[in-house]
C-alpha cells in the first residue's frame, strides 16, 4: 500500500467531522439538492418510501446479537438493508431488513467499480499508475478515481475491454447467479446478455447500467476482496445445529490477490479522503476500506456502501444499501450508517474479540 495513502491517516484523525446521526422521518434535510442552492430539486420519484421500519418483517434469530444491534441502530429510520458478513468464511452475521437484503437486486451504481478496476489491471489495460484523461486538462490515477469515483476514468476502461472481457469478470466474481448456500429466500440478480442500450459497456462499466445486484452478491465480493481472492458461498445458519456444525464452502479460489493492493489503495483513500469519508472512525485503530455508489433506477434514489475492516486483519464485511425519494438517499448517506456501525463495534470491543482468518482455521482443523 503506498506511503502517500497511509500517511493521510494521520491528517484525517484530525481533520475528519464527526458523523451526524440518521434524520427523524419528515426532519429538515440537510443536503441541499437545487442546482442554484435555493432549495431540494422535487423528486420525479413517490413509490418508494426514504423512511420505514427496516426491522418490522425481519426473523433476527439467527443473527450476531452485537452486529446487529449496531446494525439497527446505525441504520435508524431509513429505508434500507445492512449485511454483514465474515470474510474470512463467508458466514452471514447479519442482515438487517431482510426482505429487501432477498430482493431480486438493484442498480449497483459506482460499486461496480472495483470490478471493474480488478478486470482492467488483469487485462494490462491500465496499471496503478496509469493516468487517464478525465477532464479538459485533468488526469487521474486508479487511486484517485476510485476515491472520488470519477465515472470518465471507469468508463474508458469499459471502453477499452469491450462488453465480453467486462462481462467474463463481472461473473467470476459473483455477478449474475446466486451468493448463498441454502438461501431458498434468494435471487441471483440479473448480468445483461448484451451491452445496455443506454450508454453501452461504459455507462456499465461506471454505474452498473443494465445489471441488478443484490446486497449479498456485494457482501461476496467484498469478502473476496478482503480475503485475497477466495470466493465463499455465503451461509446464514438457522438452527443450533448448523451453527454448531457450520464450516466454510468455497465457491472458487481466484487467483487476483496480486492485483488487489491498487484496489484496496483505492478504497482506502475513499474512505480517508473521498466519498467515503463519512465513515470513517477517528478513534478506532481498524482501518476500514470502502465504496460509494449513488444513483437510480426507475423506482427510487439509490445509495450503496460497501466496506470492510480492518484493512489488515479484515473481520467483517458490510454493504449498506438505502433506497428512496430524498436527496438524503446517497452513497456518502450509506457510509455514515457504515461508519456508525463500526463506532459501536468498536465501543464493543468486537474487533478485539473475533478471532483472525488463520486462528480460526487453527481452532477448527479445516
Amino acid at each position: 500500500m503506498s506511503r502517500n495513502v497511509l500517511a493521510i491517516v494521520l491528517a484525517w484523525a484530525c481533520a475528519v467531522p464527526a458523523v451526524a446521526a440518521p434524520p427523524a422521518a419528515g426532519g429538515k434535510a440537510s443536503m441541499r439538492a437545487s442546482r442554484h442552492g435555493k432549495g431540494h430539486a422535487p423528486s420525479r420519484f413517490r413509490g418508494v418510501p426514504t423512511f420505514a421500519d427496516s426491522t418490522s418483517e425481519d426473523n433476527a434469530a439467527f443473527d450476531e446479537p452485537v452486529i446487529r444491534e449496531a446494525a439497527v441502530e446505525a441504520l435508524g429510520r431509513y429505508n434500507g438493508t445492512v449485511v454483514a458478513v465474515d470474510p474470512n468464511t463467508g458466514r452471514i452475521l447479519s442482515i438487517v431488513n431482510q426482505k429487501l437484503a432477498f430482493s431480486n437486486g438493484t442498480i449497483p451504481c459506482s460499486t461496480i467499480k472495483p470490478t471493474i478496476a480488478v478486470a482492467a489491471l488483469e487485462e494490462d489495460v491500465i496499471t496503478r499508475d496509469t493516468m487517464l484523461k478525465v477532464g479538459r486538462r485533468k488526469y487521474m490515477n486508479l487511486t484517485e478515481a476510485m476515491a472520488h469515483s470519477n465515472n470518465q476514468f471507469f468508463e474508458e476502461l469499459g471502453r477499452r475491454m469491450g462488453f465480453a472481457t467486462v462481462s467474463r469478470y463481472a461473473k467470476l466474481l459473483g455477478l449474475g447467479e446466486l451468493s448463498g448456500y441454502n438461501l431458498p429466500e434468494e435471487h441471483p440478480g440479473l448480468f445483461p446478455a448484451i451491452a445496455p442500450a443506454r450508454g453501452g459497456v461504459a455507462r456499465m462499466s461506471s454505474f452498473g447500467e443494465g445489471i441488478q445486484m443484490t446486497p449479498l452478491q456485494l457482501a461476496s465480493l467484498a469478502s473476496a476482496v478482503a480475503n485475497g481472492g477466495t470466493l465463499y458461498y455465503l451461509q446464514y445458519p438457522r438452527t443450533a445445529e448448523e451453527r454448531a456444525n457450520f464450516a466454510p464452502r468455497v465457491k472458487r479460489q481466484l487467483d487476483i490477490a496480486p492485483l488487489l493492493p491498487p484496489v484496496r489503495e483505492g478504497m482506502l483513500a475513499a474512505v480517508l479522503y473521498g466519498t467515503g469519508k463519512a465513515s470513517f472512525d477517528q478513534g478506532g485503530d481498524e482501518l476500514a476500506l470502502g465504496k460509494t455508489g449513488t444513483c437510480s433506477d426507475d423506482k427510487s434514489r439509490v445509495g450503496w456502501f460497501v466496506s470492510y475492516a480492518d484493512e489488515a486483519r479484515p473481520k467483517i464485511a458490510l454493504v449498506v444499501l438505502l433506497r428512496g425519494s430524498s436527496h438524503r438517499v446517497m452513497g456518502p448517506t450509506a457510509a455514515v450508517v457504515a461508519g456508525r456501525i463500526y463506532r459501536k463495534l468498536r465501543e464493543q470491543n468486537y474487533f478485539a474479540e473475533v478471532p483472525h482468518r488463520s486462528e480460526w482455521i487453527g481452532a477448527s482443523g479445516n
